[in-house]
């Protein structure tokens, strides 16, 4: 019997992928496992998308939606949109190729909150599912699945789709086992209980995914690796960002705001995300825990030098490097590390019970305080929403951060109006960029402009800023609560359109 495949009734299903995939028809639902480039399926996709062009060569047309945890990776996402076999695609992308396809209105795309998409399609919102091909590090002998990198959405695509497609990879640790806290207590309106979860460090499911192995409908053998992009050396901007926020933190403990050893924390993906962490290491902080998404190269850096005790997440998005330093210590960061279902580690209610700090980034902000996280010039879908809607609307406290500028300083990050809202400003506490820190808990608009135009907008912008304010409350003296000149409020967005220079 296959080690990795100790299930009789499952191993009788072992076929190729080119089998399997004929499983899947034209306008299927599909839900993959995957969130950032872990745990998605490495076979599957590309079998897809073969079969996708051989139909199209045919003249048959054949697309599919896509149903994931959140972004996978070039050899799923990638490999799909460049075949044209996505007709709409949720809850979150980051694919260039997807994105371009996305932009130009091939492809629909439901950008949503992470916390809401599996259960939206619980609730029938979507459609019905019509199949799930899920990534597994093995099969135990009773049919239940060690999961992989990434827990995601997997446990509503098994239990909710008509058949099942399992990918069981080699490359994942077998070690993976214990990793996993999958909880199976969810339930539809009005029949929901609380979830008894009040600290980062609490088990309150299982080790393991479940599946009807009646559903399964074939079992694919891969050994390939997870794929996430390396991140950037920290440079002196990522670093003052992160300066500025341990500095912030450090006086909210001295103002006894915060414990010494803070409150659980919580970090988006990215460059800049991974400078904060390094921050925290290089801060006093001792003893934190992490209730987040994703476990990036900065949180092992930070459970490594016990900063962090402990770190909770859906998945990993760990570069090469970071990859190879997990396997290596794999038995050292169990019972360090536990990797929940997306609905729990996005979970509005525990979120807001375990008063979380939360760090995400964003592509502009206003001047009232108003952030797009989303859209380049309100039209462009960059990634998506993600979890940061998730985490900031239900955050102890909060922070947005970028640079101040982009594309060489053509566009200012601070802005009169932002092109396009994720976060209103009812939502938003802090923003930091290396220019320094607006904190804005307790301002009235007037108040916010002020500080966020001194604290965190770049110096060539900053009297274009407040000349904006000025005139604005003098052309509507009965309107002062957020004054906008509403023929320029987007002016400098369409004079970058039109120069190329805000």
């Amino acid at each position: 019997m296959n080690a990795r495949i100790a299930c009789p009734t499952l191993a009788a299903k072992v076929v190729t992928a080119e089998e399997a995939v004929t499983h899947i028809r034209p306008g299927d639902r599909v839900g993959m496992s995957g969130f950032t480039g872990a745990g998605y399926p490495k076979a599957m996709p590309g079998a897809l998308a073969e079969r996708v062009r051989e139909a199209r060569a045919r003249g048959e047309e054949f697309r599919v939606d896509l149903w994931t945890g959140a972004s996978t990776a070039p050899d799923a996402d990638g490999v799909l949109a460049e075949a044209h076999a996505i007709s709409r695609r949720l809850p979150y992308n980051s694919d260039p190729t997807l994105r371009r396809e996305i932009n130009s209105g091939e492809v629909e795309y439901l950008d949503i909150h992470l916390s809401h998409s599996a259960q939206h399609m619980w609730f029938g919102f979507y459609g019905n599912l019509d199949i799930a091909v899920v990534e597994v590090t093995a099969i135990l002998p009773d049919g239940r699945l060690v999961p992989s990198s990434s827990v995601g959405n997997n446990k509503t695509w098994l239990d909710q789709a008509d058949k099942v497609i399992l990918e069981v990879n080699h490359w994942q640790p077998r070690e993976f086992e214990g990793f996993h806290d999958v909880y199976y207590g969810t339930a539809l309106p009005p029949y929901r209980q609380p979830i008894q979860l009040t600290d980062p460090t609490q088990r309150i499911g299982d080790e393991y995914l479940r599946v009807d192995p009646r559903k399964v409908v074939a079992v694919v053998e891969t050994n390939a690796p997870d794929r996430n992009a390396a991140f950037a050396p920290l440079d002196e901007t990522s670093i003052q960002i992160a300066e500025h926020l341990v500095d912030f933190l450090q006086a909210e403990v001295a103002a006894d705001r915060m414990p010494r050893d803070l409150l659980p924390i919580q970090s988006g993906v990215g460059n800049v995300a991974n400078a904060v962490l390094a921050g925290l290491s290089r801060s006093t902080f001792k003893g934190l825990a992490a209730f987040t998404e994703v476990i990036q190269d900065g949180m092992l850096d930070l459970l490594d030098d016990g900063t962090l005790d402990f770190a909770s997440a859906t998945s990993f998005g760990l570069s090469d490097a970071g990859v190879k330093r997990f396997m290596e210590r794999i038995d050292d960061y169990k019972g360090k590390i536990l990797l929940r279902s997306e609905e729990i580690s996005n979970h509005p209610e525990l979120i807001r019970r375990l008063g979380l700090i939360c760090m995400n980034g964003m592509i502009e902000a206003d001047l009232y305080g108003n952030v797009n996280s989303t859209h380049v010039m309100g039209s462009a879908i960059m990634n998506g929403i993600g979890g940061s809607g998730d985490f900031a609307r239900n955050a102890y406290l909060n922070f947005f951060v970028s640079p101040s500028t982009a594309k060489g300083g053509a566009i200012s990050s601070i802005v009169p109006m932002v092109s396009h809202v994720d976060h209103t400003e009812h939502d938003v506490m802090v923003i930091v960029t290396e220019q320094g820190l607006a904190d804005l808990r307790g301002l009235s608009p007037r108040k916010r402009a002020e500080v966020i135009i001194n604290n965190t907008a770049h110096p060539d912008y900053r009297d274009a800023l407040r000349d904006y304010v000025d005139r604005a409350a003098a052309a509507r003296p009965n309107a002062l609560h957020t004054p906008h000149l509403l023929n320029e409020a987007l002016s400098w967005h369409q004079r970058y359109l039109d120069t190329g220079h805000m």
